[in-house]
């Protein structure tokens, strides 16, 4: 395994391709019955100050909460962001294993709402929480 792999138990993600291809790889894992999405932080990830960029955290956030959303009901829930909210607490840098984990807070016929963290390690980095326009046919 190398430093770019994930952690045992996680797989590839395999969101649809497109702007998410940019911002990952994601990866999926299970803790506890939960999903736990996962990204590590690559050369491509930092700012100047050799830190994850806020965006990719805000763009981590946002994949994190909406998959929740989308993976809660069979078939799958097609959603789209209507607010989102990213506190940074801490720093990720190069080749460090980040995990969000997101919980949904109420769901309703039109709208969702999702709120988690993200971790590096032990240290939550990140504090999130969203709404998202449920788009049912």
């Amino acid at each position: 395994m190398s430093e770019q792999d994930p952690p045992a138990g996680f797989e590839p993600a395999n969101f649809s391709p497109g702007f998410l291809d940019r911002g990952g790889p994601y990866w999926l894992g299970k803790a506890d019955g939960r999903t736990i999405v996962g990204l590590r932080i690559g050369e491509g990830h930092l700012n100047y100050q050799d830190a994850a960029h806020g965006g990719v955290l805000t763009t981590f956030a946002d994949v994190a909460l909406s998959f929740a959303l989308f993976a809660s009901e069979q078939p799958p829930l097609p959603v789209a962001t209507a607010t989102l909210t990213v506190n940074f607490l801490g720093a990720a840098r190069l080749g460090d294993w980040l995990e969000a984990e997101a919980r949904i807070d109420r769901i309703g016929k039109r709208i969702g709402y999702a709120s988690g963290a993200i971790r590096c390690g032990h240290e939550t980095i990140a504090t999130m929480s969203g709404v998202f326009s449920i788009l049912r046919r």
